[in-house]
């Protein structure tokens, strides 16, 4: 059994992913979705579909990025 990262729950069936060559221990999807799903820029949610790329930030959707380039135009 392994220990999950984010709740600590010593669990048979947990796994691993491995993002930018370090392996990380999860129990549950949910752990490993807050634990390394990128944030978005506007908002701060969880990206955890396809998301936004603009200007190099991430968001969750169109909205908020135009929301956070709409701002800084004014």
């Amino acid at each position: 059994m392994a220990i999950c990262e984010k709740c600590g729950n010593d669990y048979p069936k947990s796994f691993e992913v491995v993002l930018a060559g370090q392996t990380h221990t999860f129990d549950s999807f949910e752990c490993a979705i807050s634990a390394l799903a990128p944030t978005c820029g506007q908002c701060g949610c969880r990206i955890i579909g396809h998301g936004i790329e603009k200007s190099g930030k991430l968001f969750c959707c169109n909205h908020c990025a135009d929301a956070v380039y709409a701002q800084a135009a004014s």
